[in-house]
Parts: structure tokens; sequence; C-alpha cells
């Protein structure tokens, strides 16, 4: 038996990079996966086509986590097709550098940021929690910036991450009577199309990380399935690193 057959999940970006890996493990394990995008449309149907090819029930949603009527849509589409979620992962993210010396706080950039990467997730979580049944699983994809900052220019980036660890843990607290975990997964170096070109660069980059390469999505994905599993009915409120020994 598939660790998650006949579960339902919503993934909030997931069409690509991460987002993609984790679609593929919670299809890969029995779930029923609804996922969103914003503009890879191409990105999106070729992974919804891939999944579908292979006999995984998978469906694609255009949906901008920052709108807040467009998550409301998505989650109402998920809900007519499969019914209750049981599983959510936050995964829609976005880096914007910027330093204190020069940057405005309040360019159109970093509000974007702002509402992507945090307010959209609080909605979703509340809109989604809402009509959860009990043991419902609700797991973020956060970043190891949010307790490490490696360079200047992530302060505004590693704040957003860091509230979304410090949300998790309080909804833990909040759902925990209903049975309903919430846990945060926070990444460091993966092997995305963020991932530099400069050879320099990326040797730079590994010097931190105890295994001396970036990840893969699929590593990430692996480890979302666990707290999106029954296996995992104990742990909740807790940040996760996947990052290699980053954070060592």
């Amino acid at each position: 038996m598939k660790r998650l057959a006949g579960k339902i999940a919503l993934v909030v970006g997931g069409s690509r990079g991460i987002g993609a890996g984790i679609v593929r493990k919670l299809a890969s394990e029995g779930a029923l996966v609804a996922f969103t995008y914003v503009n890879a449309i191409s990105t999106a149907t070729a992974l919804e086509n891939e999944l579908l090819s292979d006999s995984k029930n998978v469906f694609a949603i255009n949906a901008d986590v920052a709108v807040s009527s467009q998550m409301t849509t998505a989650i109402s589409k998920t809900l007519d097709r499969y019914g209750p979620i049981d599983i959510l992962v936050n995964n829609a993210g976005l880096f914007v550098a910027a330093s204190i010396n020069d940057g405005d706080p309040d360019s159109p950039d970093l509000l974007r940021m702002w509402e992507v990467n945090v307010k959209g997730v609080v909605r979703t979580v509340s809109a989604v929690a809402r009509q959860m049944k009990p043991g419902g699983r609700i797991i973020t994809i956060g970043s190891g910036a949010a307790a490490r900052t490696p360079f200047a220019g992530v302060a505004y980036y590693a704040a957003t991450k860091a509230a979304l660890a410090a949300h998790t843990r309080g909804w833990a607290r909040d759902l925990a009577d209903r049975r309903i975990t919430v846990n945060i997964i926070q990444p460091g170096l993966i092997d995305t199309d963020l991932k530099p070109d400069n050879v320099d660069a990326i040797n730079s980059l590994l010097q931190p990380v105890a295994l001396g390469r970036f990840g893969t999505p699929a590593e990430v994905a692996n480890m979302v399935a666990f707290p999106a599993s029954d296996d995992a009915s104990y742990v909740t409120g807790a940040t996760i690193n996947v990052d290699g020994g980053w954070s060592a």
C-alpha cells in the first residue's frame, strides 16, 4: 500500500523545480494532486501530461498565491474535483535581493515578495484549514536563510522565511486539537533553474555545505512525503533542514 493512497493534496507552486518534485513524489505515493502555477503554463501542462500518462491523478490550476480571489478559486476547484484537502504544501515563493543600504523597503518588488512569501501562505492556510478533516497535514517550504544569512542583500527575503517558521510553530498549536500537523521544511542550495552558471560562484556557495554539493528537488520532495504521511503523526511545529549540512 502506498503511503498516501487516496489522500488529496494541494501543492501551491508546483509546476517546476522543488514544486514539481513534490508533485511527482506525492503522486507516486498515491495521492490525488492538484497544483498551482502562475506564468509557466507550458511547464505546468507538460508536468500534468507526464503524470497523467503514467496513470497518476493530477490537476494543474492557474492561480497566483498573492491574489486571494485566485487562491479561493483554486481551493474550490480542488474540492470540487477531489473532495476535502488532506495535505497542503505551500511552495510558491519569490527571491528578491536588496540591501538596507540602498533598497527601498516599499518598492513594488519587495512588497510583492511579502505578498507571495508570507501573506499568500497565511491566507491559503487559513482557508484550507477550515475545511480540513482531523489528521490533515500542512507543510511549508521555507529556506535555510531563515536561520542563517550567508551574504549581504538577503535580509528582506530571510525575514519572509523566518515569518513562515514562526507561523508554523503557532499554527501547530492552533490546530493541534484537530490533529492537524503543521511543519516547515527549510532547503539549502538546491539544483533548480536558480542555480548560477558561473563555476566560481558555485564553488563559493558550496564552501559551507558539508556534503559539498547542491541538493536535488527529489531530495526535498522525499522529505515532504514524510510529514505528509501517517508515519509523522507525532511530528508538528518542526523545522526540518534539508541542506546537506549547510546549517551544521
